[in-house]
């Protein structure tokens, strides 16, 4: 996985990820491309309880961080010494969770002496198709889908970004979780919903699709949430599974129909033919394949991450951090003080030109 980055001195970057049930560290070298990447997902632990527990989330990241770090050091061969910059993720996320990945981070900094950035979230997401064998060139529109976002960016660099529309209430990936949880899916809800609509009969129940004529590029994913609940209470009695897989067909194909539709308007109004889908949601392939159809029919362009990229991880903060500290080096500290961002609009995040 190589990427070309502007003419600078080469550079390996840690980055370590831990926003909210997921751990990830990993080693990316400007000349040799991603080195090693390790994961350690939470979604067993949380499964018993419905969601994310964000103290349970925080603690376990204490525990995964340090070995997760030695198994990245010895898969690359890279001495701890070798690294020569430490990108953690600084926000948004849970606060606690961003305390250790910041904290652990910035540990390894001061004992290393290493200079430090803190990275966007998003950013990460927006970025991790490029570290794809055939990566999109600049400018492109980019949808960020996931459990807490649902946004459409006109990327046109490296920092340099413009929101083109947004949720108003749930994002993309919280229908899926909602919706599975009412059909008695359990948690994660998005991978479970998909799997049971490839069963469902689309033409048992329409369900509306919120903002679809709305004349923007914004979303609004809570009245389809509702809507499933509506359809759910109609069933007096215990639902059959086909009944389940009918509703859930119905969900997939409003939500899926709707990010479409908005994707298209965006290419149209920004005149471009580069499509990046970015986040956990991005690996529905229901979505992929709606939009690989598209794809072909309009002449556009569509890229995705790699399926092990969708989720959170460490390589996309590791390669963010390294492509901000290719344009301009400086951007690193090597003040050892942090704080973390819980709440942090991507459009605040410093430009580099």
């Amino acid at each position: 996985m190589r990427h070309s980055l502007p003419i600078a001195l080469p550079m390996i970057v840690l980055g370590v990820e831990s926003s909210c049930d997921e751990t990830g560290l990993a080693l990316y070298d400007t000349e040799r491309g991603l080195l090693a990447h390790a994961l350690y997902s939470q979604v067993a632990m949380h499964e018993q309880y419905g969601g994310v527990v964000p103290e349970l989330a925080s603690r376990d990241h204490i525990r995964r961080a340090i070995p997760l770090l030695q198994q990245v050091l010895a898969e690359s061969g890279i001495a701890r010494q070798d690294i020569d910059a430490i990108a953690y993720t600084q926000g948004p996320g849970l606060a606690g969770a961003l305390l250790v990945g910041a904290s652990v981070a910035c540990g390894l900094g001061l004992a290393l002496d290493k200079p430090m950035l803190g990275v966007h979230h998003l950013e990460g997401h927006l970025l991790s198709p490029l570290l794809a064998s055939d990566p999109p060139s600049f400018p492109f529109v980019a949808l960020l889908v996931s459990g807490g976002h649902t946004q459409l960016m006109r990327v046109d660099g490296v920092g340099q970004y413009s929101l083109l529309g947004e949720t108003l209430d749930d994002a993309a990936g919280e229908a899926f979780d909602k919706s599975a949880k009412l059909l008695g899916l359990g948690y994660p809800g998005g991978p479970a919903i998909s799997r049971l609509a490839e069963f469902g009969d689309p033409s048992v129940y329409q369900l509306p699709r919120p903002m679809l004529h709305s004349k923007n590029l914004d979303f609004s994913f809570s009245g389809l949430k509702t809507a499933v609940l509506t359809l759910v209470k109609k069933h007096t009695t215990n639902i059959c599974e086909q009944d389940k897989a009918n509703i859930a067909r119905a969900f997939v194909d409003a939500l899926v129909e709707v990010l479409l539709a908005k994707c298209l308007a965006a290419l149209k109004q920004t005149g471009l033919k580069r499509l990046v889908i970015a986040g956990g949601v991005g690996a529905n392939q229901q979505l992929r394949s709606a939009l690989n159809a598209a794809a072909e029919k309009r002449r556009f362009r569509v890229y995705y991450p790699e399926l092990e990229f969708c989720t959170d991880n460490g390589a996309m903060i590791a390669f963010a951090g390294a492509m901000r500290l290719q344009i301009n080096p400086q951007a690193a500290q090597r003040s050892y003080a942090f704080n973390v961002r819980p709440r942090w609009p991507l459009n605040e995040v410093e430009l580099i030109s």
